[in-house]
């Protein structure tokens, strides 16, 4: 039996499922290799679990990420958290407890939402307004002083 897990990231409505297993050091993402991802400004984002372990912890491992929902940001912050996640699992369970504690502990120190899912969603929209908080505005019909009088 091959020595893999399977973790995912979430952002939003953004998910991404990370499968790592034993390999050559492959990371790709929707099939396509992790050099590809767009927007360019964000690349940097999926980079860096690989950037703050180094790539001598991914040399052994193929990383294969599939992602769908949300837009684009979203998912690459989906994408960064799955393979973090993935590759703390997979020490954890296939290589040793004391290398994937350092491993957590480098993450965490960088930025907590590596392996933390934000829990923040979208606020639903309610009756009486344009938005989830905003309410329609009021229309003030004012009579004129003089149809008080008349009476």
């Amino acid at each position: 039996m091959t020595e893999a897990v399977q973790c995912y990231g979430r952002k939003k409505t953004a998910t991404a499922v990370a499968h790592c297993k034993r390999g050559r050091g492959v990371i790709k993402i929707n099939g396509s290799p992790i050099e590809l991802v767009e927007p360019d400004v964000l690349k940097f984002k999926v980079y860096e679990p690989i950037l703050i372990l180094g790539k001598e912890r991914f040399a052994n491992v193929d990383i294969r990420v599939r992602v769908k929902g949300g837009g684009q940001v979203s998912q690459v912050y989906a994408i960064r958290q799955a393979i973090a996640k993935a590759i703390v699992a997979y020490y954890q369970k296939y290589v040793d407890e004391a290398s994937k504690k350092e491993i957590k502990d480098l993450l965490v120190r960088y930025d907590r939402t590596l392996l933390v899912a934000d829990p923040r969603r979208c606020e639903p929209k309610k009756f009486g307004g344009g938005g989830a908080r905003a309410r329609y505005q009021k229309v003030k019909c004012v009579s004129s002083p003089r149809s008080f009088l008349s009476v």
